[in-house]
């Protein structure tokens, strides 16, 4: 019963509801608490993934106590012993996700650190825009996240785009940058790359993407209107700067780098992001959700 819950949970985690979430409209209105609630799915994946592996490897180490173990019953009669090899085993799982995860992360901050390195030879400060100007004719605004964080244009975008326009796009990428969005990202890289034929690494990835530029957009329109915003999206996405994903190392982030049309389409809904507790409250609960489920201790 124990392993069929997990495989139950892993199916849901992994496969259904990925599946259903991507391109809601209801994660897109939200963002932030969207792209925190595919890395949430993650974590629970993860989680059901360490318990199975333990349950298929020791079947017999203890009886399953389920949601049961935490209903009043009455006692056995024998003793039974706490779960508490199970939270070794989720710190031990943990304590690898975060090395994994530190991993990708020290090789993403060395190339973003070779880019800057280049960055501050070849391009040129510009103090109205706050950000370094590319000798370049394609239209390009992207920026370097971190604790040395930079604001990249290049020349075609200054020509392409006029001043407010120039203003939207640069307040995305400040956006990107006081929202930290690179950490988001960090964990759903490794899990994708991990776990990339899983539809929740492949589509994981691609959503934890979108909506941080979604966030991002979000933050942009502080400073300027939605028409102007879409206006700058539109201007560098058909101009010469290249619809592309997001560099695979996650080492910048770009203003059209990624779901140009779908955030236009957003811009032109009327704005609806109110956050509700329940968002946290599904956050939070998510990744222990599998140990709820199976693996609660008795009282």
């Amino acid at each position: 019963m124990t392993l069929a819950l997990l495989c139950f949970h892993l199916a849901v985690t992994g496969v259904l509801l990925p599946r259903r979430l991507a391109g809601s409209a209801r994660l897109q209105a939200r963002p932030a608490a969207g792209a925190a609630l595919w890395l949430a799915l993650m974590a629970s994946f993860t989680v059901a993934l360490l318990l199975t592996a333990h349950h298929a490897l020791e079947p017999f180490a203890h009886p399953p106590a389920g949601l049961l173990g935490l209903l009043p019953h009455a006692e056995p009669a024998e003793p039974v012993l706490p779960h508490t090899h199970d939270w070794w085993l989720l710190t031990a799982g943990g304590a690898l996700s975060a090395t994994l995860v530190t991993a990708v992360g020290l090789r993403t901050g060395r190339a973003r650190r070779r880019h800057r390195a280049v960055l501050d030879v070849i391009a040129v400060p510009d103090r109205r825009w706050g950000a370094l100007v590319l000798e370049h004719a394609r239209p390009t605004v992207y920026c370097l996240p971190g604790r040395r964080s930079r604001v990249v244009l290049s020349r075609g975008a200054l020509r392409l785009l006029d001043e407010r326009q120039l203003t939207a796009a640069v307040a995305h990428e400040h956006g990107h940058i006081r929202g930290r969005h690179h950490l988001f990202r960090l964990p759903a890289d490794t899990f994708a790359l991990l776990l990339g034929p899983l539809p929740l690494a492949r589509l994981g990835r691609s959503e934890v993407a979108l909506l941080l530029e979604m966030a991002a957009d979000d933050a942009a329109l502080e400073r300027v209107s939605r028409d102007e915003l879409a206006s700058a999206l539109c201007a560098l996405a058909t101009g010469g700067a290249p619809v592309r994903e997001a560099s695979a190392d996650g080492a910048t982030l770009g203003a059209t780098s990624t779901g140009v049309l779908a955030r236009v389409r957003r811009l032109a809904r009327p704005g609806s992001g109110r956050r509700r507790l329940t968002w946290r409250l599904g956050v939070s609960v998510l990744p222990l959700l599998p140990y709820l489920l199976v693996c609660a201790p008795h009282p």
